[in-house]
C-alpha cells in the first residue's frame, strides 16, 4: 500500500511578494512622514550636500597646492559665507532704498483700483438687496470658518523665521564637515550600497548633474538680468540694475517665475511711467525672455544634463512644493534628477527610471544563472 504523505503548508511566491510589497509601501509612508515632520533637517542636509558638491573642486584645487584639506575647506566655506553676507547686505540696502517709495506705490495702486472697487461694492449691494427681499424673516445664521493662510504653505519646509535662521546658521558648518569627511562618506556608502549600485558611476553623474544645473541656471539668469537691466535703463526705469537683476533671476523660478519677474518692475513703474507703451515694453521683454529661456536655453543647457522628462519634472514640482513649500519648489528639479540617477543604477528600478526619463528605454526580461528573472535595458535610451 502506498502511504499518504501530508505536505507541510508553506508560503508560495505570490504571498511572499505581496508581503514584500506591503512592507515596501509602509516603508515609503514612513519615509514620507519623516520628510514632512523633519522638513528643516532634510532641507538643511540637502542644501549642504549640494553646496559641498559645488565647492569640492575649489577645495581640491587648494589641496593640490599643498594646502591641508581642513584649511582649504575652511577658506572656501568662510569665503562663500562672506560673499553671501555681502550679497544680502547689498540687497537689504536696495530694498531699504525702494521702501521710501512704498507710500507712493500704495497710493498709486489704490488710485488705480478705486474704480474697480466701487463697481464691486455696487454689485454686492445690489445682490444683498435682492437676497434680503427674497429671503423670509428669520434669525441670521452665523457661520465661522477657520481657514489656513496661504503663506503657511509657502514656508512649510522652513517653518518660521527662526527655522530659516537655524538653517542658515547650521548649513555652513555642515558644508565644512561634508567637505572634510568626503572620503569617509564614500567608503561608507560604497560598503552599504556597493552590491546594488555602481557608486562610482552614481557619484560622477550626481556631481555632473548638480554642477550643470546650478551653473547653467546662473548663466541663463545672468544673461536675462543683463538684458533686463539694459532695457529698463533705456526706458528710464530706476533703479535699473536692482530691478533688472531681480527680474532676470526671478524669471527662473518654476511656474510663478514669469509673474514674479513682471510684478517687480511693474510696481516700480507705477510711480515712474507716464505712458502705456512703457508698461507694454516691460511686459513684452519679461515674457519674451521667459519663453526663450524656458523653451530654448534651459532645455539645451540644463535639461540635457538632468535627463528627466517634462511630465516627471512637473509632477516633481507639485509633489515637493506640496511637501516643503517654496524650498521644495526650488529643490524639486534636482531632487527628481537624483531619483532618476539612482533608478538608472539599480536594475530593479528600471520601470521607475523609464517613468522619469525624457527618452524611455526598451526593457527586456531574462533569467540569470540562478534562474531568477531580471530586467535589462536596451543600449538605446536616455543615458
Amino acid at each position: 500500500m502506498s502511504s499518504n504523505v501530508i505536505a507541510k503548508p508553506r508560503l508560495d511566491d505570490l504571498t511572499l511578494r505581496r508581503g514584500v510589497h506591503i512592507l515596501t509601501a509602509i516603508l515609503l509612508l514612513l519615509i514620507l512622514a519623516f520628510f514632512f515632520l523633519a522638513s528643516s533637517i532634510c532641507i538643511t542636509l540637502l542644501l549642504a550636500s549640494f553646496v559641498a558638491i559645488l565647492a569640492d573642486p575649489a577645495v581640491n584645487a587648494l589641496e593640490r597646492h599643498r594646502v591641508p584639506r581642513s584649511v582649504a575647506a575652511g577658506i572656501i566655506v568662510l569665503g562663500g559665507a562672506a560673499l553671501v553676507a555681502v550679497f544680502l547686505y547689498i540687497s537689504y540696502l536696495q530694498v531699504s532704498a525702494l521702501s521710501d517709495n512704498f507710500p507712493l506705490y500704495a497710493d498709486r495702486i489704490h488710485h488705480l483700483l478705486a474704480p474697480m472697487g466701487q463697481k464691486i461694492q455696487r454689485v454686492q449691494e445690489s445682490a444683498g438687496a435682492m437676497v434680503h427681499d427674497a429671503a423670509p424673516n428669520q434669525a441670521p445664521e452665523l457661520r465661522i470658518r477657520e481657514s489656513t493662510p496661504w503663506s503657511t504653505y509657502l514656508v512649510r519646509g522652513v517653518g518660521s523665521a527662526g527655522g530659516a535662521f537655524v538653517i542658515a546658521g547650521v548649513a555652513p558648518f555642515l558644508v565644512f564637515f561634508l567637505l572634510l569627511v568626503r572620503e569617509k562618506l564614500y567608503i561608507c556608502f560604497k560598503a552599504m550600497l556597493g552590491d546594488r549600485l555602481d557608486m562610482d558611476t552614481v557619484i560622477v553623474r550626481l556631481k555632473a548633474m548638480v554642477r550643470g544645473y546650478v551653473v547653467g541656471n546662473l548663466w541663463i539668469g545672468a544673461a536675462m538680468a543683463v538684458i533686463s537691466v539694459l532695457i529698463f535703463w533705456k526706458i528710464g526705469l530706476k533703479p535699473a540694475i536692482t530691478l533688472g537683476v531681480a527680474s532676470g533671476f526671478l524669471n527662473l523660478v518654476p511656474f510663478v517665475g514669469v509673474l514674479l519677474a513682471l510684478v517687480v518692475p511693474l510696481i516700480a513703474g507705477l510711480v515712474q511711467f507716464h505712458a502705456t507703451a512703457q508698461f507694454l515694453i516691460v511686459i513684452g521683454v519679461v515674457v519674451t525672455l521667459h519663453l526663450i529661456s524656458a523653451n530654448l536655453l534651459i532645455p539645451h543647457f540644463v535639461g540635457s544634463r538632468l535627463e528627466i522628462g517634462p511630465v516627471a519634472a512637473t509632477i516633481g514640482l507639485m509633489f515637493w512644493g506640496w511637501l516643503w513649500g517654496i524650498p521644495g519648489i526650488l529643490l524639486a528639479v534636482p531632487l527628481t534628477a537624483v531619483l532618476k540617477i539612482l533608478a538608472d543604477s539599480d536594475p530593479s528600478m528600471a520601470h521607475l527610471s523609464n517613468l522619469l526619463a525624457r527618452n524611455p528605454r526598451r526593457l527586456f526580461r531574462r533569467r540569470n544563472a540562478q534562474g531568477k528573472e531580471v530586467i535589462t535595458a536596451s543600449a538605446q535610451g536616455s543615458r
